[in-house]
């Protein structure tokens, strides 16, 4: 099976990976990323698309990123007025460990300099203050102190207290990964993977990669999986890739769980297990994971894996949409157009249709189109529905390029405009939409919005034909019948136009039997031998 694109997004601080010292002060954040957009579904063969279908088979997401650090503090307030000053109270613990720390560090241990440092950027038993926490690193780092480099480097790329520098962060990282400090070579390899701060080297980031990921860092065992499943930077191994994977699912790493569902649905590296794919995305969607709650919804509304369970789905679909989540939204209208889990409410789907789309999901901008054109839950807007199509089928969405087209061919909510309507026909034919093949070979036919071409015509129609599309085969068997575009042969003429009349085409059955009537016995059943072989492919 074709392994699936991978796309990205950013998580919250929620799944930071904590190194402490002494005073159990967490050492710097890691940071991870997310999936994103759906696979275009393919339309079938008619002339309105229908809207609300779920969104098809799941991808990969994209290798993680860094977890940011949280917003920067605020700046302390200074004082205007002179004021009383109470009598001193005893310290809390923070302030004592500030004290300690503090009285070591001004003597030179690079220890307490990096745990003062780190209360420094916390803001832990002392005023927060980064430029503070910058000096204290530095002056742990100087000594090589591996975690301080660590944070020296994170701060750096961050820009919290220093100026930004991809490239001094780097350099810090360099010092403490070489050492074989583990955040820092997971840290490193992610500014080799996008190049920043160094050459962009996927071969580096490979190698940076797996020395943390054999520490048992699950960003980089995930991250060294994904790298595997796309062959950046080493050559594609979808088995070596499920293993990496399963090392960071097996920690409980949700991003790992979410991808070791995905290639358990498509058999990617291993094989295909729709019950492990339920598993895994349980997993991931009971730790909050959207995209895993998206994924599990569907496998419940499809029945994959899991008995079939509307409700469930509908459960699944709201705990994504809910979090913001596109596809859960998308799917979620879906569920409320149809009325499948849920009683169905138009007005409930245009909704969450439109909270997908604006956040520029293509399937949700069609669906919002079709819901405009049709008027369901939503006052009919031809106007409106061509402003969705056309932000979906700018997408590259094969079912708005069509529907587009159509509203040009027919002027609906736009000028009539043949050449338009030709335009966007072509770019669904070329993506192999039958519709649109079969629509645009008319056009040639006919010399509409296009110079008259019966060549082209019948290349287009042999296409839809070949896709088992009813009315490509009847009009692909009339011009073989007649001669146009191709040399007449009746052979291939009864072939077609039995396809056709076999998919229930009443006129392809008329046309069949009167063309029989001028052919041999011979050729009749030459013609009955090739559309039986036909079927068979």
């Amino acid at each position: 099976m074709s392994q699936a694109v991978l796309e990205g997004r950013c998580e919250d601080a929620k799944t930071i990976a904590l190194l402490a010292s002494r005073l159990d002060m967490a050492e710097q954040a890691l940071r991870i990323c997310k999936p994103q957009a759906t696979k275009p579904p393919l339309v079938g063969a008619t002339s309105k698309k229908q809207a609300g279908q779920a969104v098809p088979e799941p991808k990969i997401i994209s290798p993680v990123t860094q977890l940011k650090p949280s917003s920067p503090y605020p700046a302390p307030s200074r004082l205007t007025q002179p004021t009383v000053v109470a009598p001193p109270s005893k310290l809390t613990p923070d302030q004592e460990a500030f004290k300690l720390a503090m009285t070591a560090a001004a003597q030179g241990y690079n220890n307490a300099q990096f745990n003062v440092a780190k209360m420094y950027a916390e803001g832990r038993g002392v005023t927060q203050n980064d430029a503070a926490a910058v000096s204290w690193y530095r002056a742990a780092a100087e000594q090589g102190n591996l975690k301080a480099q660590s944070a020296l480097g994170l701060m750096y790329e961050t820009g919290r207290g220093v100026t930004q520098s991809y490239a001094a962060a780097a350099i810090w990282y360099t010092k403490a990964a070489e050492q074989g400090y583990v955040i820092s070579q997971y840290n490193l390899s992610v500014m080799y993977r996008d190049g920043r701060g160094v050459a962009q080297d996927l071969a580096a980031a490979v190698s940076w990669t797996r020395k943390a990921a054999d520490q048992g860092l699950p960003n980089a065992q995930y991250n060294l999986g994904v790298m595997y499943a796309n062959g950046q930077g080493v050559a594609q191994d979808l088995a070596a890739a499920v293993s990496w994977t399963r090392k960071a699912a097996d920690q409980g790493f949700p991003n790992g769980q979410y991808n070791l569902g995905v290639m358990y649905a498509n058999g990617q590296g291993v094989a295909q297990d729709l019950a492990a794919a339920v598993s895994w995305y349980r997993k991931a969607a009971e730790q909050g994971y959207a995209d895993a709650q998206s994924n599990l919804g569907a496998m419940y509304a499809n029945g994959q894996g899991v008995t079939q369970d509307l409700a469930a789905a509908v459960s699944w679909y709201r705990k994504a949409a809910d979090q913001g989540f596109p596809n859960g939204q998308y799917n979620l209208g879906a569920m409320y157009a149809n009325g499948r889990g849920v009683a169905q409410d138009l007005g409930a789907a245009v909704s969450w249709y439109r909270k997908a789309a604006d956040q520029g999901s293509s399937n949700a901008q069609y669906a919002l189109g079709f819901m405009y054109e049709n008027g369901q839950g939503v006052t009919q807007d031809l106007a409106a529905a061509v402003s969705w199509y056309r932000k979906a089928a700018e997408q590259g969405l094969i079912s708005a390029q069509f529907a587009l087209g159509l509203m040009y061919k027919n002027g609906q909510g736009v000028t009539q405009d043949n050449a338009a309507a030709a335009d966007w026909y072509r770019k669904a034919a070329e993506q192999g939409d039958a519709d649109a093949q079969s629509n645009l070979a008319v056009m040639y036919k006919l010399g509409q919005g296009v110079p008259q071409d019966d060549a082209a015509a019948v290349g287009w129609l042999r296409k839809a034909a070949d896709r088992d599309h009813a009315i490509g085969q009847y009009n692909l068997g009339v011009m073989y019948r007649d001669g146009r575009g191709v040399k007449q042969n009746s052979v291939e003429a009864y072939k077609w136009l039995s396809l056709a009349a076999g998919a229930g085409n009443a006129s392809a059955t008329r046309q069949r039997d009167t063309l029989a009537a001028t052919m041999s016995a011979t050729q009749i059943a030459e013609a009955q031998r090739l559309a039986s072989e036909w079927r068979k492919k």
